[in-house]
């Protein structure tokens, strides 16, 4: 009981000392200065690439993919100059606002503008512009594609696709840099629409303007959340700056109105990071080229969710119950993820499963308070490189096979695409968390956290994380065998090969930071430190239920027993050409567990009767209520005009019987 209280206390403080942070935003004396003056060029860069890019029409199209490119690499050079400046400054001093105009005026209520540059926002900024721009430069060579001729042609709409990802990279800065939640919403929508294009860029197939669609819809559904969110803060603070509301809400703010807060906005990350129960537009999303997959579901796009959490921890500190909702979601999410992937014979989907059940490690390590803050974004940063490395792996597994996605065609490609085969091995031993590869120092942290409390929660959440490694093991060596590993099971028409420099290149550089990223910022403990001003410090004396070292061999046996298991299912045997029936877990698992089944069953059946109820009633009731008024007050004119015939007899027959009824009339009431 007393490490509980200790810890309460100790989260408390570091609560305290983040609102006071906040604080310390406003006035002249923490004002950008030096480089962080020019943070704006952050977003400018690839939005001017993306005007550029739409609006030059057809005379851009030679220059203009170079001309994406090289602005995202600015986008870069400049967060690294900011980053820079940041590392000389005092840690008290690093945090820093830049006012870009006022924004909205009404009554009392000011609202400017601006970015907010610290520890998070620039971790973000690094993570988007330099993965982001290795994924521009990889998309230089996979938008070409060698003909029967033997000349490489491009893709006709090559330089629509590099606009769409320039102003993706440009919505997610701002997503990341807004120093209020109105402005988050911007890039938040901004984000949302620029993967709407992305994932229909081929919106030629039906199939893929679905997909589009589908993800559309969902995220609109986490949107709705978010914007309900603002207007509760607007309603309950009368502001929507991250300083106002994070440094209120660290201040005795009612609960009520915290939670109310903090599950709206958990439903716009959930929308956002494909969170259980807004998960399902996820796998469809593959339909986008690879390149799309690895930029927004895997290093950006939604890790937008998890930013959001930890952005507002004060609030969620605050909600207790809230906050212990975003650590169920992402157990059942990781766990929901994992089962999926274990079932999924295309490698993009079983890598877009994977997405999910990694977005929920960080979920739930965000909504441990602050034991697992830090942790979260530390396996955000290594996730963004190994899963974007396998991404690029698996398209140029695609370009040197015909575009095929069915593992269970592939094989012994290892030795055919060796830099391939090696880079995405890197990524595999990352994700599984062996040492020394970045996953071990950032998944693993997550796991030792989710141990840490009182009663049933370390034992449920942290058994879900522990489980959740075991199969992360099974289904990610699953892929790597089935993929590079036992016999060829090509089809006659594929001649595997490996892909261009252009390519090959940014998955090595990908292959190195998942190797010695985690090594280098992992057992120095400089990446919570750097954080520490924005999520507070780790509390003293929370420590797991499991002993350390017990725990980190338990799940070191449960990797080494699902990579084993996958290497007798999927290498040492033959692989079946055809997928097996299965037992029903495994059905359920290769149609995503009936998710999409029970959106249609829960909203999307109800919704259409509902409208078509609606239709009826609007039809039959509204138009026809109004068309029976017409229809009877033309027919009695007609009927009416037709006593006016011109005869002279007849005028004179209806006078008579008027002055009849009135005398009638005249004698009764006497």
């Amino acid at each position: 009981m007393g490490t509980l209280v200790h810890t309460l206390a100790s989260s408390s403080s570091s609560l305290s000392t983040y609102a006071a942070g906040l604080a310390t935003h406003e006035g002249e004396a923490h004002a950008a200065t030096g480089i962080t003056a020019y943070a704006w060029l952050l977003i400018a860069l690839p939005l001017l690439g993306a005007a550029v890019l739409l609006l030059g029409g057809r005379r851009t199209d030679r220059f203009g993919p170079l001309l994406a490119t090289l602005l995202s690499w600015g986008s870069f050079v400049v967060g690294l100059l900011v980053f820079l400046a940041m590392l000389g400054r005092g840690s008290e001093d690093r945090a820093q606002e830049v006012n870009l105009f006022d924004w909205i005026t009404a009554g009392s209520f000011k609202l400017s503008a601006g970015l907010l540059v610290d520890q998070l926002s620039v971790t973000f900024v690094l993570l988007i512009t330099f993965v982001g721009s290795l994924i521009h430069v990889y998309s230089l060579g996979y938008m070409d594609h060698k003909g029967e001729d033997g000349h490489v042609h491009s893709d006709p709409d090559k330089r629509r696709f590099f606009a769409y990802l320039n102003l993706f990279v440009a919505a997610m800065l701002l997503l990341v840099l807004a120093n209020s939640y109105l402005l988050l919403y911007v890039g938040w929508e901004g984000v949302g629409l620029a993967s709407y294009l992305l994932i229909g860029f081929w919106n030629w197939n039906p199939a893929y303007a679905t997909a589009a669609n589908k993800a559309f819809v969902a995220n609109r559904v986490g949107d709705f959340g978010l914007s309900i969110a603002i207007i509760i803060m607007f309603f309950h603070f009368g502001a929507v700056d991250f300083t106002t509301v994070l440094g209120a809400a660290g201040s005795n703010a009612n609960e009520g109105f915290m939670t109310a807060i903090g599950l709206m906005l958990l439903l716009g990350a959930c929308g956002k990071s494909a969170q259980f129960p807004l998960q399902s537009w996820l796998g469809d999303a593959m339909a986008g080229p690879t390149p799309v997959s690895a930029l927004i579901h895997a290093a950006t796009m939604v890790t937008a969710g998890v930013y959001l959490v930890v952005r507002s921890a004060p609030i969620f500190e605050a909600a207790p119950t809230a906050q212990l909702v975003v650590v169920i979601i992402g157990a059942i999410t990781l766990l929901f993820g994992a089962i999926v992937g274990c079932a999924k014979d295309d490698i993009k989907k079983a890598l877009a499963a994977s997405t999910m059940s990694q977005i929920g490690y960080m979920m739930l390590a965000a909504g441990l308070g602050p034991v697992g803050y830090a942790f979260a974004i530390f396996h955000l940063l290594m996730h963004g490189f190994f899963k974007a490395g396998m991404f690029l792996g698996a398209g140029s597994v695609m370009h040197g096979m015909n575009d095929q996605v069915d593992m269970r065609r592939f094989g012994g490609l290892s030795g055919a695409m060796k830099i391939t085969w090696a880079t995405f091995a890197i990524g595999w031993l990352a994700i599984l968390g062996v040492p020394p590869f970045s996953g071990f120092w950032s998944k693993d942290k997550i796991i030792e956290a989710a141990f840490i409390g009182e009663g049933w929660r370390p034992w449920v959440f942290g058994g879900a994380a522990l489980i959740g490694a075991g199969i992360t093991a099974f289904y990610m060596s699953r892929l790597f065998f089935m993929t590079f590993q036992g016999k060829k099971r090509w089809t006659d028409d594929v001649h595997p090969h490996e892909s261009g420099k252009l390519m090959t290149v940014p998955m090595i550089i990908l292959a190195i930071g998942s190797a010695f990223l985690g090594l280098i910022l992992g057992p120095t403990g400089w990446f919570t430190s750097w954080l520490e001003p924005v999520t507070g410090a780790e509390p003293e004396g929370a420590h797991p239920v499991i002993p350390v070292p017990v725990l980190m061999a338990l799940t070191l046996v449960l990797v080494a027993a699902g990579a084993a298991l996958a290497w007798m299912r999927y290498w040492r045997d033959d692989v079946p050409q055809t997928a097996p029936t299965g037992n029903l877990m495994t059905q359920a698992a290769r149609r995503d567990l009936y998710q999409d089944q029970v959106n249609e069953a829960l909203l999307m059946r109800p919704g259409i009767h509902l409208t078509r109820s609606l239709v009826f009633a609007d039809s039959r009731g509204v138009d026809g209520a109004a068309g029976g008024l017409a229809a009877l007050v033309g027919g009695a004119s007609s009927r009416l005009r037709k006593l006016q015939n011109g005869f002279a007899r007849s005028y004179a027959l209806t006078m008579l019987a008027g002055v009849v009824a009135i005398l009638g009339a005249l004698w009764v009431m006497s």
